[in-house]
């Protein structure tokens, strides 16, 4: 693919102090819009750094270098239940001949604090950053509540709903722009085997003050597999869809994304 890509990556760190984890995921679903056990204070905090490609489309169409850090944990919350704490921050750039033709950065923070009988409430705080999709600054900041309504040990299905205040800061000369949104997720797990796990989610949210007309969905899909020890590769594909994008661009976005990771 002739001279496209030279790009430089930023993965973002957290320092977090905790006594134990568990091993979930706070997915881009939830940057848009999020059986019981005993917590064990020797597990320990899981993290992992990604590298890889994607290809996308709608507003950009280019293959893209991408990075990710995510980190997720476990510890004693509310009535010595689960709390949940998931963090994750990709940057996708390309450059042709020099010139920037994609540059998108992310960071997600959720929260899950399970309650009783697989009901849980969440809040999430996320940022982006992408000027190809006329975006300077996109904040979101969530909370709700969920339920684990499927766990058989190796499939799980968990919906939540809730509210958002979101800010819009735009590169063009279009005003910014504050609303309030009500929020839907639904996720779905499958641990395969020992090795590899297939992951779907799907997020929607409305404007409270305009709900038949600004609204947002996306689809996320994605297989996960071991190759060896603390080596991962990922394959994931996103859908967005903005019923009313910034003015002058498009309202359907995609990415096709390949990572290898690092687990540690």
């Amino acid at each position: 693919m002739s001279n496209k890509i030279k790009c430089s990556l930023v993965a973002g760190l957290v320092l977090v102090t905790a006594v134990s984890a568990d091993d979930i995921k706070v997915s881009d679903v939830e940057a848009v819009y999020s059986a019981k056990a005993n917590v064990k204070a020797s597990d320990a905090l899981k993290q992992s750094i990604n590298l890889g490609f994607a290809n996308t489309t709608g507003n950009t169409k280019t293959l893209n270098l991408n990075g990710k850090y995510e980190m997720s944990l476990t510890t004693v919350g509310y009535a010595n239940e689960a709390l949940k704490v998931a963090f994750d921050t990709s940057a996708f750039v390309t450059k042709n001949n020099g010139v920037k033709d994609n540059e998108e950065y992310r960071a997600n923070l959720g929260l899950e604090q399970y309650i009783t009988d697989g009901w849980l409430g969440y809040t999430s705080i996320n940022w982006l950053r992408n000027k190809f999709q006329n975006y300077d600054n996109k904040f979101s900041i969530g909370v709700g509540v969920g339920k684990e309504i499927y766990n058989d040990g190796q499939q799980t299905l968990k919906i939540k709903l809730g509210g958002a205040y979101n800010i819009e800061d735009y590169s063009n000369a279009q005003a910014t722009k504050k609303f309030a949104s009500l929020n839907e997720y639904i996720e779905y797990n499958n641990k395969l085997n020992d090795v590899s796990d297939l992951y779907v989610k799907i997020g929607s949210q409305q404007n409270t003050k305009d709900f038949s007309n600004d609204y947002e969905v996306l689809a996320v899909a994605g297989f996960n597999f071991a190759v060896a020890e603390n080596i991962s590769v990922s394959i994931e594909e996103e859908v967005r869809f903005d019923n009313l994008p910034p003015v002058g661009f498009e309202k359907t976005d995609t990415k096709s994304i390949v990572r290898v990771g690092y687990n540690f």
